[in-house]
């Protein structure tokens, strides 16, 4: 007669349901991410709190498109700037100076080069001033 405690019971499923997850990650994964070559996540939210790249909008450049309202000029101001959004030209407006803090993410690949950028600007029109179509995420 063979007795199986509740220990190595439970040690063997938590085994079998980390690999499991462990084949299941990068087959999920792979299947959403975008092909190589120019493309962003971009987020934006509200407050300080940094956005999650995986609940924004994809922006693709080759060609131009992903779901971006805006994707040709936004493809356009990164090709000028050598896909480095701190190199963006910052445009002149007249911003309220109301403070109601929003958070600015992109994660992604340019030129076969990684991509992490993450900035707070006090509104969303400094936000837009600063970095022009790339975040105009609303169609506006």
């Amino acid at each position: 007669m063979t007795h199986t405690s509740v220990k190595t019971v439970g040690a063997g499923l938590s085994a079998a349901a980390l690999l499991l997850l462990a084949g299941a990650t990068p087959a999920a994964r792979a299947d959403t991410a975008p092909e190589p070559g120019n493309w962003l996540m971009l987020g934006v939210s509200h407050g300080d709190a940094p956005a999650g790249a995986e609940d924004g909008t994809l922006l693709r450049c080759d060609p131009p498109g992903g779901g971006h309202p805006h994707a040709e000029e936004a493809c356009a101001q990164l090709s000028a700037a050598d896909g480095r959004i701190t190199a963006l030209p910052a445009r002149d407006a007249l911003c309220p100076m109301i403070y109601a803090p929003v958070t600015a993410h992109a994660e992604g690949m340019w030129r076969d080069r990684p991509v992490t950028w993450t900035e707070t600007f006090p509104n969303t029109c400094a936000l837009r001033a600063r970095t022009g179509a790339l975040f105009a995420l609303d169609g506006t």
